[in-house]
Order: C-alpha cells, then structure tokens, then sequence
C-alpha cells in the first residue's frame, strides 16, 4: 500500500507551514520526514511542520513545530498563528480564547476577523542580564563589533542592533552567532533598527532554517529588547521582509502579537521512498 500523507499549507507573511494532522506508521519525523516535506525541490516545500493537535493535560491543544533541518523548535509565532487558524478552519475553536501547547510552554490564541487575523499571548520575554545590569553585551565577529541582547520566550534570541540592517547582513553574520559559543543549543538571530516610537525593522535568521521573511517570535523579541532600551512605546509595529505584526507589551515584557494568517492549499502527499514512512 502506498505511504501518504494529508497535508494544510498556510503562510504568515510568507513564513509558511505544514499542518500535519496525523503521522503515518514509522514516520520519523525528526530525522527524515521534515527535511523532506520541507525541500521544495523534492518534498511540497515549508519553512516547517507543525505536528497536531495531540492530546494535552496541560491545555486545550498541543502541537510539536519541527524546522527544516529536522530539530524541533520550542515555540514560533508565526506556526502557532497558524496552527490556531487551523483550528477555526478544522471547526475545532470558535473566536473564543483557547490554550495551546508548546515545548517551550503554554500559550493562549484567539481567531479574529474571521480568520484573517490571529492574536497569541506568546508569555514573558526573559532577558539573560538582570534588571540592575546593562542588557547590551559586545560581541567581535566578522571583523565588526556588534551590540547584541540574548534573550528567551521559550525558544532563544539574539537581538543585534545596527542601523539599516539588510537581508546580506543576515545572510553573513547571522549563522556567526546561531552557532556561537555564547549559545551552545544555537539561537535566533534578529538584527534590528528602531524607526520610531511605534516601529522597529528587523532582519532574521532562524536557527535551523536560516534567513526568513517574518518571524513571531524574533518579533516579540526584538521588541522587548527595543522597549526596555527606551526606544519605543509599549504598543510596536515590527516590520519584516514579509509583511508587519504588533505587539503589544506590559510592564513585565509579556508580550501580544496579533498578525494575519493565509490558508495556501490542503493536499495529500506521497511517502513513496521515504524510509520508515510504509506502515
């Protein structure tokens, strides 16, 4: 019998995602089947796969969300928008707050708009400094001394600022410091330029899928790190490549994000030469 596997594909801000709603018998996710469906060349083509929903004791949902590489992500703003719009297309939430479950904690989604827009309370930005301590260290890396701030929202982050950071600086300095020893799991990376009170752009590197149109979770935290510098007001629009999210903080760096989610296509995709995917 012929191994397949049924698919929603969805995008936030270009960030794209596959919803697999189920496994097939052996499938290994981790190793062989994320890479594969990821590649776009050989597979439907993701920036990566959101596994669920699967039982949870801990809240209404709960979802794995696996990189390109294989590894599996603690939490992503975009996926969990998107898996929470699955939801509402799946019939299994109305516009009424839920829970959600993720490896890097439990976090609260509400539809809106019909769908067009989905709002996460994505929890508490952790700086790594403390309150009484300089947030910004100073890195030499590439023959240039960067500003950078680490943080954690469940999964880790490292905010550079620079002014007019550019998709090329990404691309170069940004796998330096994924894998720099001050980060011995690997980190994200945003490089950030405050506009305004109310703005900030932000260029992005992931940990394990490299440059990236729109980031959920890079957004909440280069808006922290730009909030508790002084650089903007509580409530911040954060532009990237793909397109513009808020965010809306609290005196604690709890931070909002609201931005929209577009249904691409439901499909079913052939396992044919994939090992361990037969059943």
């Amino acid at each position: 019998m012929r191994a397949a596997l049924h698919f929603s594909k969805y995008h936030a801000l270009g960030n794209a995602y596959l919803v697999l709603p189920g496994m097939p018998v052996g499938a290994r996710v981790e190793q062989v089947l994320a890479p594969y469906l990821c590649d776009w060349r050989i597979g439907i083509g993701s920036d990566g796969v959101l596994v669920g929903p699967l039982p949870s004791s801990a809240a209404d949902f709960r979802v794995r969300i696996f990189n390109p590489d294989g590894g599996e992500a603690e939490k992503s703003g975009n996926g969990l928008r998107i898996f929470a719009r699955y939801l509402w297309d799946k019939g299994l939430v109305t516009d009424v707050r839920f829970t959600i479950e993720t490896a890097g904690g439990v976090v609260t989604a509400q539809v809106l708009e019909a769908g067009k827009q989905v709002q996460v309370d994505m929890g508490r930005v952790v700086f790594r400094a403390a309150d009484d301590e300089p947030i910004l260290e100073r890195v030499h890396l590439a023959d240039v001394e960067l500003r950078i701030c680490s943080v954690s929202i469940g999964n880790p982050h490292c905010v550079v600022l620079m002014p007019n950071p550019t998709e090329a600086t990404a691309r170069r300095i940004g796998p330096l410091l994924e894998t720099h020893p001050l980060f011995p799991g690997r980190t994200n990376v945003q490089f950030m330029e405050a506009l305004d009170m109310d703005n900030i752009r932000i260029e992005i590197w992931e940990r394990g899928a490299g440059y990236t149109f729109a980031s959920g979770t890079s957004s909440c935290a280069a808006a922290a790190v730009a909030y508790r510098l002084g650089l903007v007001r509580d409530l911040v629009t954060v532009h990237m490549r793909g397109g513009a999210v808020s965010i809306a903080l609290d005196e604690s760096y709890r931070a909002v994000m609201k931005g929209p989610v577009i249904h691409i296509c439901d499909g079913t995709a052939s396992l044919d030469g994939l090992p361990g995917a037969r059943g």
